[in-house]
């Protein structure tokens, strides 16, 4: 039988588990911050805690969920990490750093099963979900990884599968995130990303106010049916009704809406019409991202007259639109290129934990 990992309790549980056992409830705050603020998965260094119960802990607990597996640097400063589970499989987590904040796309599911045509992830299929444990794993592991004086400040659910498929371990970690014993970040500082898992939509959104955002990539079911085969079961017109019903949105939490562009595909001035159309009424901020190629993709980006066009055109409808950079782009770290064994030759392998020698130089 596998050892339970402490990261998978939510601090009730913990506070629960605790009490079960004759330990004052306050305990659980006091690993949480052992734990996740100062990322120390040792118990016997948890010096406030009674030997008694850093014994006990240790004998009934493992604390890792991942290891880091291999390293890949952008030419941007973009850090792409292959994390392997305690059963073998492996994930990405990507570090993207700019000059006033740090950002952390991490993953929620081993794969991914939605299968969108454009996505490296939606060809791998779907092996399972992460649990909680798994999916703050990732925060600790990359945090590591951080030089000297810089800090993360924003995480963004936009890695390997849908997150709101798996929404309770997605709970509980963005609890533990903003929880201030254990990460402490700003319920603002979280993202999000779903492509339209409409009944979990309001559920995850009960559970403090994070951003939102959609994965949309077409106007028109025709289209998305194509790109995003679940919007064959929630099409375009149920997922604006639901956005629309959502309550507190304004221009201060705008809706976050990802739209692929792809040569030929999505990027005409009729599409950018329909889009303005659509989103009308919407506290909408649009993010146009240039197709990431990746082997196998059927789909290119536009030449950049045709991007332009498309802009200026969103522009007069008056959405509120960006360009998105790419980034990590060379080492297929940017939306739509996680493909987790599939990419390893971008990758250099280590078998050191990331606080030793094996990271030096790339951060």
């Amino acid at each position: 039988m596998t050892t339970p990992l402490l990261k998978d309790l939510s601090l009730d549980a913990l506070r629960d588990a605790l009490r079960h056992e004759g330990v004052a409830p306050y305990r659980a705050e006091q690993i949480a911050a052992w734990v996740y603020a100062r990322g120390v998965e040792d118990f016997d260094a948890m010096t406030d805690l009674p030997a008694e119960l850093r014994r006990d802990l240790g004998d009934r607990f493992r604390m890792r969920a991942l290891e880091v597996d291999a390293l890949a640097q952008s030419e941007d400063g973009t850090l792409k990490a292959r994390l392997a589970t305690g059963d073998g499989e492996v994930v990405e987590a990507v570090l993207i750093p700019e000059e006033r904040r740090t950002t952390l796309c991490i993953s929620t599911q081993v794969g991914c099963p939605l299968a969108c045509s454009f996505c490296a992830t939606g060809a791998l299929g779907f092996r399972r979900n992460l649990s909680t444990g798994e999916i703050v794993d990732q925060v600790l592991r990359m945090r590591e990884l951080l030089p000297e004086g810089r800090s993360l400040t924003n995480v963004v659910y936009m890695g390997m599968g849908e997150p709101l498929l798996n929404l309770p371990s997605v709970i509980e970690s963005i609890r533990l995130l903003i929880h201030p014993k254990a990460f402490a970040l700003a319920p603002r500082r979280i993202t999000v990303s779903t492509s339209g898992v409409v009944p979990k939509i309001a559920p995850l959104l009960d559970v403090a106010p994070i951003n939102l955002a959609v994965s949309l990539h077409a106007a028109s079911d025709a289209v998305r049916d194509v790109l995003v085969p679940l919007n064959r079961r929630y099409p375009l017109a149920e997922l604006i009704r639901t956005l629309r019903e959502l309550p507190a949105l304004g221009p201060r939490r705008p809706i976050f809406f990802e739209y692929t562009l792809m040569d030929g595909v999505n990027d005409s001035l009729e599409d950018a019409r329909r889009l303005v159309k659509l989103l009308r009424g919407l506290p909408a901020k649009l993010n146009v991202i240039p197709m990431n190629p990746h082997p196998g993709a059927p789909y290119r980006p536009p030449p950049p007259e045709v991007a332009e066009r498309f802009l200026a055109e969103l522009a007069r409808g008056g959405l509120r639109t960006t360009l998105r950079r790419p980034r990590g782009r060379d080492i297929d770290a940017a939306c739509g290129q996680l493909a987790g064994a599939a990419s390893s030759g971008r990758f250099v392998k280590t078998s050191l934990r990331p606080s030793e020698e094996a990271v030096r130089g790339v951060l």
